[in-house]
């Protein structure tokens, strides 16, 4: 039996992500991918923007074809569908969510090395070569993080490489204005979820074994992110406000518009953090 506190979260992660994909492709880009995105040169569309930010998630762990690729916390496919078609790796992706899973299984249908399940990875036990994370660390709470590296460490092996991408703490002025934002943000959008410090990330990672080879902050690509989810979610309230309710549009507005100041200001921040299992 499952230790509980290695059972994973469902609950409140399907709070959030199930809500309605047609409420999410409101405001998302075609590849639903719901996490920062990348601007190379600050031109790109959100689309474009998504993929490069993938692409820059999926070079840093040098894959090649024939290995195997954990995708934990793989939301609606993008990811790991690009890793598959790109790079050629056979690609596990692991989502709590009961519309990611049924979404990126229509995604998958009829393609060979890429398999998505309803499971965390508090239950997945096959060894990989690599693991990919993106916005998923948020969901597990700082009672998980021993644990989390730990599987990781497992399931890669000596020499693996993980790439993962969460947001942070950041400078963490603790106004009373941040603090009741982190409230709203943690219990009307993300309930359960806790933003980590960077050094709690490299230290849990040390600490199971492995050797942080790079980070890299993202933060002002992120409020731009947001600013775009924004204009497109307003653009769209009419049938945001139809295939949910205004309460709803009214909620994601305030997430949307009062996330990116704090990003630009450094009070949050996101990272990419490269490690390898030593």
């Amino acid at each position: 039996m499952t230790p509980e506190h290695l059972t994973a979260d469902f609950e409140s992660v399907q709070a959030h992500y199930d809500l309605s994909d047609d409420f999410f492709r409101l405001f998302l880009d075609p590849t639903m991918t719901y996490s920062c995105a990348y601007f190379p040169t600050g031109k790109e569309t959100l689309q474009d923007s998504q993929i490069a930010k993938i692409d820059l998630s999926l070079g840093k762990l040098d894959l090649k074809p024939g290995e195997r690729l954990l995708d934990i916390g793989c939301g609606w496919g993008s990811t790991a569908m690009r890793a598959r078609e790109k790079y050629g790796p056979k690609v596990v992706g692991l989502t709590l969510s009961k519309n990611q899973f049924a979404y990126a299984n229509r995604l998958a249908k009829g393609k060979d090395g890429l398999e998505f399940r309803l499971e965390g990875w508090e239950t997945y036990h096959e060894p990989c070569d690599k693991i990919v994370s993106i916005g998923a660390l948020e969901h597990f709470g700082p009672q998980k993080y021993e644990a989390f590296f730990a599987r990781c460490k497992e399931s890669l092996g000596r020499n693996g490489l993980m790439l993962l991408h969460t947001i942070t703490t950041g400078t963490f002025k603790k106004s009373f204005t941040f603090l009741r934002w982190t409230h709203f943000l943690l219990t009307s959008i993300f309930p359960g979820g806790r933003l980590p410090d960077p050094e709690q990330v490299v230290g849990h990672g040390r600490l199971a074994g492995f050797e942080l080879l790079h980070a890299e902050s993202l933060r002002m690509h992120y409020a731009r992110t947001l600013d775009l989810w924004a204009g497109n979610l307003e653009r769209n309230r009419a049938e945001a406000i139809k295939v949910t309710n205004e309460e709803t549009y009214v909620t994601y507005m305030k997430y949307l518009r009062s996330c990116a100041p704090y990003f630009r200001s450094g009070e949050i921040n996101v990272f990419q953090f490269l490690m390898r299992a030593i």
